[in-house]
C-alpha cells in the first residue's frame, strides 16, 4: 500500500508508470494493426463485384438471430463517442494530454474505432440489412447515452470495463464460431479480429484493478461489491429503433443473443468467477471490516447467480427487428 489511507487521486498518480507499461504490453502500434480494408473486398480491383457477390451468397444463409445479434453488436461498437466521453470524465485521471492515462484512453479509442467501421461495412455489403434503420438506432444510442452507475469513480469504472470488455470478447468470439458453422468464414474472421482486440483490452483493465487492490484494497473491494450489487449493464442498454421506446430493442437483442448462445446468464456468472480468480479476491489482505463484508458478498455471489441462471430459459423468437428486411 502506498499510504494507510490512500486517496483515489494518489493511487491513480502512483499507477502512471504501471499504466505506461500496460500500454506497451496490450496496445498495438498503428503500423502493426489490422484495418477494415484488410478484411473486406477492395473496390480498386477488377474482381470487386464478384467478391461482393460471393460475400452476399455466404451471408444469405446466416440465421435471422445471428444477423440481429451482429447488427446489435455493430450499433454498440459504433456508439464509441459515448464511451470515450465517459472515460474522459472519470475522476482523478490526469487530463494532461501527455499522461499515460490520456495516452491509454486515446489509443483504446483508436483501436475500438475500427470495430464499428469493419462490421458496418460488412453489413452494408450483405444486402440483407435496412441500413437506414440501423443507422438511426446508432444515432439514438449516441444521443441517449447510457447510465452504468459508476458515478465517474475510477475504481467502479475499471470494474465495469474489466467485465464489459470480457463480455464483448465472448460475444464477438461466439458470433465468429456460429458464422463459421453457418458457412461464412469471412465473417468469422472479421469477428475474430474484433474479439482479439477486446481480449487484450480486458486484460489491461483487469491489470489496472489488480494494481489498485495492492494500494487501496478495502476501497477497491467496496467498489467491486457495489458494482455487482447494481449489476453490470451493457453499454447499449438504451438501444432502440425508430418508433420504439428507449431500451425496448435492447431486450429483444439480448433475447436473440441468448437463443443462439452468444451471451447468456451463465456467461455473466462465469465472468464474475473469472474476475474473482484473476484478482485473487479470496486471499487479498489488509481489508478493513467493511472490506471483509464486501469480500464475503462477492465470494458468495456466483453460486447465487448460477442458481438463477439454471432456471432461466431463452425466449422463443417473436420479435421482428426493423433493421432486417
Amino acid at each position: 500500500m502506498i499510504t494507510a489511507v490512500a486517496s483515489r487521486n494518489e493511487v491513480l498518480k502512483w499507477m502512471e508508470d504501471f499504466v505506461y507499461e500496460k500500454y506497451t504490453e496490450f496496445m498495438k502500434t498503428v503500423e502493426e494493426s489490422w484495418q477494415p480494408a484488410d478484411l473486406l473486398p477492395d473496390a480498386r480491383v477488377e474482381n470487386f463485384f464478384s467478391e461482393i457477390k460471393n460475400l452476399q451468397e455466404r451471408a444469405r444463409d446466416l440465421s435471422y438471430d445471428l444477423l440481429a445479434v451482429l447488427v446489435g453488436d455493430t450499433i454498440t461498437e459504433e456508439a464509441l463517442p459515448t464511451y470515450e466521453s465517459w472515460l474522459m470524465q472519470i475522476e482523478g485521471l490526469s487530463k494532461n494530454p501527455d499522461s499515460p492515462w490520456m495516452r491509454w484512453n486515446r489509443s483504446w479509442t483508436a483501436e475500438e474505432n475500427r470495430h464499428g467501421d469493419l462490421l458496418n461495412r460488412y453489413l452494408y455489403l450483405t444486402g440483407r440489412i435496412n441500413m437506414r434503420e440501423m443507422e438511426a438506432s446508432t444515432q439514438y444510442l449516441i444521443a441517449d447515452g447510457f447510465d452504468i452507475q459508476t458515478d465517474h469513480d475510477p475504481y467502479r469504472s475499471f470494474v465495469y470495463t474489466s467485465f464489459q470488455e470480457t463480455a464483448t470478447n465472448i460475444s464477438h468470439r461466439r458470433v465468429a464460431q456460429i458464422a463459421k458453422k453457418q458457412g461464412d468464414a469471412v465473417l468469422a474472421k472479421l469477428c475474430g479480429h474484433v474479439a482479439a482486440d477486446e481480449a487484450r483490452h480486458a486484460k489491461a483493465y483487469k491489470a489496472f484493478v489488480g494494481k489498485i487492490f495492492e494500494a487501496d484494497p478495502s476501497e477497491m473491494m467496496l467498489a467491486f461489491e457495489d458494482m455487482m450489487r447494481k449489476k453490470i449493464v451493457m453499454p447499449a442498454h438504451y438501444m432502440r429503433e425508430l418508433g420504439v421506446e428507449v431500451g425496448k430493442t435492447f431486450g429483444h437483442f439480448t433475447d436473440a443473443a441468448q437463443r443462439i448462445g452468444v451471451y447468456t446468464a451463465s456467461d455473466y456468472t462465469n465472468i464474475l468467477d473469472e474476475l474473482i480468480k484473476d484478482w485473487k479476491i479470496e486471499s487479498i489482505g489488509g481489508l478493513n471490516e467493511a472490506g471483509e463484508r464486501a469480500r464475503d458478498y462477492v465470494m458468495a455471489l456466483p453460486n447465487r447467480l448460477k442458481r438463477v441462471a439454471d432456471r432461466m430459459k431463452a425466449p422463443t423468437l417473436e420479435y421482428k427487428f426493423r433493421w432486417i428486411d
